[in-house]
């Protein structure tokens, strides 16, 4: 018979029973933070961290945000959709122009003496032999950006002057590409992978970053709130990254169809492309930017200097 003081007994029972096992504590995932990536080679490690599950090894989500151009991209930052983005110098000191909006935390690609990362090309039956044959000559680039200052650069240093060089804009790297294989610039300056389609297809190498590789360079950026607010996060994010370049050194064979996938490496050089050289973690230097910041200050593109420590942070290399 079920009495009231069996009730109270059973009652009692489930109650110490319930305080005698916790309640299992709900774990917020991780936040999302979303990178901005180009379709060039320098983003691939990125992709293969994502891959190889590294990312969430390290408890991060992590969004991979295409943007179509370096314009888009920048756009997305400004905007908030994106925390990070793969960048270069000039764009740093364009949008830190009025104000630190984002700092450096790691270097992403570099030109090696055997391994450059933008050439100067003549279309294959051009007369021009040399960069000094270049002056006065329209060279195709893309205007205001890491690939004009890479040319005045490189000029420079073959023995021209600012005065002697004379560009036109065309933003487009494909459309550059088309310009050089139809004879209709007497030079373009290209990045991988279209410009080693361009050599393959017999253009000409006037002169290339390996010969002076203090000018090029891509970089790993984030938001200056991110970096204050997520530093830990972002530390996690290039371990993963770092992961990935240690794969890519011991087995590139490995993640080949991702090189030319997520690289856009056309179908002519599937073949014959190969993983470019990755640089150790580093920061730019002090020189480098300084000489970017003059170069654009000289363009009337930033008004004032912007300043390396506003805009480099050296607190994420190993």
């Amino acid at each position: 018979m079920f009495t009231h003081k069996s009730f109270f007994v059973l009652f009692l029972s489930v109650l110490l029973a319930a305080c005698a096992t916790p309640a299992t504590p709900t774990i917020a995932p991780p936040a999302l933070m979303r990178i901005g990536v180009l379709p060039i080679t320098d983003v691939v490690p990125f992709y293969i961290a994502e891959q190889q599950g590294y990312f969430l090894k390290q408890g991060l989500n992590i969004e991979l945000v295409p943007a179509g151009s370096a314009a888009e991209r920048d756009q997305m930052l400004l905007t908030g959709q994106i925390d990070g983005q793969l960048n270069d110098l000039v764009s740093t000191v364009l949008l830190n122009a009025q104000g630190p909006k984002i700092k450096i935390a790691r270097v992403a690609r570099i030109a090696f003496k055997n391994a450059p990362e933008y050439w100067i090309l003549t279309p294959k039956d051009s007369p021009i032999k040399t960069a000094r044959d270049l002056k006065g000559k329209e060279i195709a680039i893309s205007q205001n950006s890491v690939i004009e200052y890479v040319t005045q650069r490189l000029l420079e240093r073959e023995g021209l002057t600012a005065a002697d060089i004379k560009t036109t804009n065309v933003p487009s790297i494909p459309t550059r590409l088309q310009l050089v294989q139809q004879n209709q610039v007497a030079a373009a300056t290209l990045p991988d992978p279209l410009a080693s389609l361009a050599i393959l297809q017999g253009a000409r190498i006037i002169v290339d970053d390996s010969k002076y590789t203090e000018y090029s360079m891509s970089v790993i950026s984030f938001r200056t709130d991110v970096l204050a607010q997520r530093a830990g996060e972002v530390r996690k994010l290039l371990v993963a990254y770092d992961q990935a370049i240690a794969d890519i050194r011991a087995k590139p064979d490995q993640f080949r169809n991702t090189l030319i996938e997520r690289g856009r490496v056309p179908d002519q050089l599937k073949d014959h492309y190969q993983f470019p050289p990755f640089p150790d973690p580093a920061i730019p230097s002090k020189a480098q930017w300084d000489d970017v910041v003059k170069w654009a200050t000289e363009r009337g593109l930033v008004k004032s200097a912007v300043s390396y420590e506003s805009s480099v942070d050296s607190g994420f290399v190993k």
